[in-house]
């Protein structure tokens, strides 16, 4: 557990897995409660080495020296990721000229009570407050365009046949796009960050009712469990984070 400037305490756990269909799990998790940062990273599909893609963003991250501030920070790990997105660049371009090595990334940043989240592509946040789940990230999918436009409504976006189609990725373009959102965090709220292998095995009741019931490192472990029992066809990965009284 860690004191952010003593308003706010909170507990985390990150798993990662292969699912129950893929052989290679091209997802890699943070867990760094130490300096209040997290992320996810799910290396694309179909692509070349999205294992290796993921595995850079959070190596990167992983070797972040703590800042005198959280402006510093945050700066630093935007710097790390554009680093990241032209290393992708150049060995992809070795490689050929139709080759990628592309992730997506859903990072979280705690301080003085809020949760900073950057992302590019379509892993995500939850917030969990007061029994009610919602997602306070937004995919940078081709579904999820669709979606904003108006041309399909949200309960058909998981089964349309371009579901997997993801418009914003690391290692994807010369100029890398990150969203980002500030969130005001209080005592009771637990936010999960996940790959997409989770929330299409796993609907917001499952997710509701397992991050309500357990403490976090059992939830983490069930949420994994439960996405592979329902035959999650992608890797899966969770972090979850808890912020306590």
């Amino acid at each position: 557990m860690t004191t952010i400037d003593h308003k706010l305490r909170y507990r985390s756990a990150a798993r990662t897995h292969v699912g129950a269909v893929r052989e290679r799990n091209e997802d890699a998790v943070l867990d760094r409660p130490e300096i209040g940062l997290w992320a996810v990273a799910d290396g694309a599909g179909g692509h070349q080495r999205g294992d290796f893609a993921s595995r850079c963003i959070i190596t990167a991250l992983s070797e972040i020296t703590p800042p005198p501030s959280a402006a510093l920070l945050i700066e630093d790990v935007r710097t790390r990721l554009g680093r990241v997105n032209q290393e992708l660049r150049a060995k992809a371009a070795d490689m050929g000229p139709r080759a990628m090595i592309c992730s997506t990334v859903m990072v979280v940043l705690i301080t003085d009570a809020r949760a900073y989240c950057l992302w590019a592509g379509d892993s995500r946040c939850y917030l969990l407050r007061a029994g009610g789940l919602r997602q306070i990230s937004h995919d940078h999918s081709y579904v999820q365009d669709l979606v904003d436009r108006g041309e399909i409504g949200p309960e058909a976006a998981a089964d349309h046949p371009l579901a997997n189609v993801v418009t914003n990725l690391l290692g994807a373009d010369d100029r890398l796009a990150l969203e980002e959102r500030w969130d005001q965090l209080v005592p009771g709220d637990i936010l999960l960050l996940c790959s997409d292998g989770l929330c299409r095995a796993l609907d917001d009741s499952d997710i509701t009712t397992i991050l309500c019931d357990h403490p976090v490192e059992a939830a983490a472990d069930r949420l994994i469990e439960a996405a592979v029992a329902r035959s999650a066809k992608d890797n899966v990965s969770v972090v979850v984070i808890a912020c306590l009284s």
